[in-house]
């Protein structure tokens, strides 16, 4: 009888040390540096969040972030490397974008990964406003005017991207549906080359992320005809939204956020998310924040997922109906 209790005690004493040795791991997170991935060059408004990111997750989660650029294939070389290479222990994290997350599934004719089944979302970061802006020497100073000239024009007008699939693209085709005019694309290998030819009068037209195209602006360099996004951007408080300019249901923006590898631990994405919302608490840190053209988002990470779900649906759509292919 003796001995049985004995076994028992000791069963319990196993048990308990196995239900106790995940918590115990988690709760030792993180277990040294941790690399922060982003899937862009150094330089763009990505990198430019995970840098402003970097010192503020240092200083909450106690270790070094240690920023790693590794771009290529409109994002998914990254993407790939933390959804299938990286462990799933909350040490790698990604900055996820909204075109490996969600468009580049219906862009390219094979992934090296499936970002709803790879990939864990942690918390959003950002919904960066686009910007229908074109060269001062175009002939429109609002929406009006520059769908009626658009559309008087006998060969398309032609507009510029940051490439194939690119929020920028995207938001243009979306654009030529909405208003019944037709643009010509001219795709470049990123926003930088492409805003170039805009300021230069290469090329006339351009939807961008609001962060990069802002000094432009404040420069008289390009003018705006009006946002993307749902309220009106406080960085360009007289620039109507496309539903005041007179395009009713017209939104669509870029976002970004955090994303680990799928099988992380709860515990871990839990405190990750954590950190950011704490982070995002900081006044001085919001206004840096707000300062490069995008609210601050922040929320669950189920809010997170949600989103990724209704936009590889909703964008998937637009690159199939505007016969969009990189390969």
């Amino acid at each position: 009888m003796i001995a049985r209790r004995h076994c028992l005690a000791a069963l319990a004493s196993g048990l308990l040390a196995l239900s106790a040795a995940p918590v115990l791991a988690q709760d030792a997170w993180p277990k040294g540096p941790i690399r922060f991935v982003v899937p862009y060059p150094p330089g763009g408004p990505t990198d430019l969040m995970a840098r402003l990111l970097q010192p503020e997750l240092s200083k909450r989660l106690g270790v070094p972030v240690i920023i790693d650029n590794r771009s290529g294939a409109g994002g998914n070389v990254g993407s790939a490397e933390v959804a299938k290479q990286a462990p799933a222990d909350g040490q790698t994290l990604l900055l996820a974008a909204s075109g490996p997350m969600a468009v580049n599934s219906s862009l390219f004719k094979s992934m090296p990964f499936n970002a709803l089944s790879d990939l864990a979302p942690v918390v959003q970061l950002s919904a960066f406003p686009l910007v229908l802006e074109v060269n001062p020497g175009v002939n429109a100073k609002n929406l009006k005017e520059f769908i009626a000239l658009a559309k008087a024009q006998k060969d398309p007008m032609t507009y510029a991207s940051a490439g194939n699939g690119t929020p920028q693209h995207l938001a243009a085709e979306l654009f030529q549906k909405a208003a019944g005019v037709k643009l010509s694309h001219i795709p470049y290998r990123g926003a930088g080359p492409a805003l170039t030819d805009v300021v230069g009068g290469q090329v006339k037209v351009m939807f961008d992320i609001l962060g990069s195209s802002l000094p432009h602006i404040q420069g008289g360099k390009l003018r705006p005809i009006a946002v993307t996004s749902a309220k009106r951007s406080p960085q360009l408080p007289n620039v109507p939204t496309m539903a005041e300019a007179g395009l009713p249901n017209f939104e669509t923006t870029a976002w970004h956020g955090i994303a680990v590898r799928a099988g992380t631990p709860a515990p871990i994405i839990h405190k990750l998310n954590a950190a950011v919302l704490d982070t995002f608490k900081d006044p001085a840190f919001r206004a840096k924040w707000e300062a490069i053209g995008t609210p601050v988002v922040a929320g669950t990470p189920e809010q997170f997922g949600a989103l990724i779900r209704t936009e590889t649906v909703r964008l998937g759509r637009v690159v199939r109906e505007a016969g969009v292919t990189v390969d």
